[in-house]
């Protein structure tokens, strides 16, 4: 048993270790390709010694540059949010896209663009916060409400159903206050036109949200055997759970402010994870932030491609692999 165990870390680190090295090779492939090819030499010469005179080191640094780190932070936030919250909830189907969090903070965003015209990057993130806690909330408290406590498909129904009443709000508000075309980018889900002006100020909150993630990890692995046996070794299960869901809407919050909706990668990479190293968080974590930002980044390369010079949405490509992973887990876990 020790030396199957030795051996499930020494695949996390393999996993941790190769899909990073992926990780960095495909953002470099990323900011290579474009409207304009740029070969990888100038991509590294625009890094380690920047020129701004020259127009390619521009659209590099400018522009390339702050699309794949937004898109490497928001898969790999997106990724560890949705490890904490099944592990949190014992419930293989929940997600930020779909426990209602994502367009809770949506809906927010909506609210505080038809309020204020215009946002702030730093006044969008709080807003996601906001608005992330506001549908984390709405879909449990309708859950809890439901007979027979909450199943796992009766919360994915109840977010299922907050999702598309935030989601008819937020285009009634946008469409009230003239703001549709501010919020199509929400709506879309995308890294495409991202500056650093979006990305730096969530840098801090990743961070510091990952760090939280990585410290509650174990306690997570304990709480994810059932609330009896965490009390029964003495977990502070209240505070855990609280600090879990403060890292949940951090992370979401941020994401969102970046990127605007993208689903399922917090749904799809956990359970991939979980298959191959188990159900110790302290390996599911790191594992599950570096490949959901590979995963992340290579949807965002395919966008490119699917429909060249135009760019499909990022956040279609990820409904075209998590649906169908949804409605299976769904399926199963309604059998049981």
């Amino acid at each position: 048993m020790e030396q199957t165990r030795v051996e499930i870390v020494f695949f996390a680190i393999m996993i941790v270790t190769f899909g990073t090295i992926i990780l960095c090779l495909s953002m470099a492939a990323s900011i290579a390709f474009g409207a304009v090819n740029i070969n990888l030499s100038t991509v590294w010469e625009s890094v380690v010694s920047y020129d701004p005179s020259k127009t390619t080191h521009q659209i590099i640094m400018n522009l390339r540059v702050p699309r794949v780190v937004a898109a490497a932070l928001v898969g790999s936030a997106l990724a560890i949010a949705g490890a904490i919250m099944q592990g949190m909830t014992r419930n293989p189907l929940a997600s930020p896209s779909i426990m209602g969090v994502t367009s809770g903070a949506t809906f927010a965003i909506a609210v505080a663009l038809a309020l204020f015209t215009t946002l702030s990057p730093i006044g969008t993130m709080f807003a996601a916060f906001i608005g992330a806690s506001i549908g984390a909330g709405l879909v449990f408290g309708v859950g809890m409400l439901s007979r027979n406590g909450l199943t796992p498909v009766k919360l994915a129904l109840a977010g299922s159903a907050i999702t598309a009443l935030l989601s008819s709000i937020s285009s009634a508000i946008a469409i009230h206050f003239n703001v549709a075309k501010d919020l199509s980018f929400w709506y879309a889900g995308g890294v495409a036109g991202i500056q650093w002006e979006s990305v730096v100020p969530a840098i801090p909150v990743f961070i510091i949200s990952i760090i939280l993630a990585i410290m509650i990890s174990s306690s997570i692995t304990v709480l994810s055997m059932g609330e009896d046996v965490a009390i029964g070794l003495g977990q502070k299960t209240g505070l855990i759970r609280t600090i879990g869901f403060i890292v949940v809407l951090l992370l979401t919050g941020a994401a969102v402010s970046i990127s605007g909706t993208i689903g399922f990668v917090g749904l799809v990479i956990p359970h991939m994870i979980r298959f191959l190293v188990g159900t110790d968080y302290r390996l599911i974590i790191p594992c599950s932030a570096v490949l959901g930002g590979l995963l992340l980044v290579l949807a965002d390369i395919g966008a490119r491609m699917i429909n060249p010079p135009f760019e499909t949405p990022v956040g279609a490509i990820m409904a075209l692999i998590g649906v169908p992973f949804f409605l299976y887990l769904a399926r199963r876990e309604g059998g049981r």
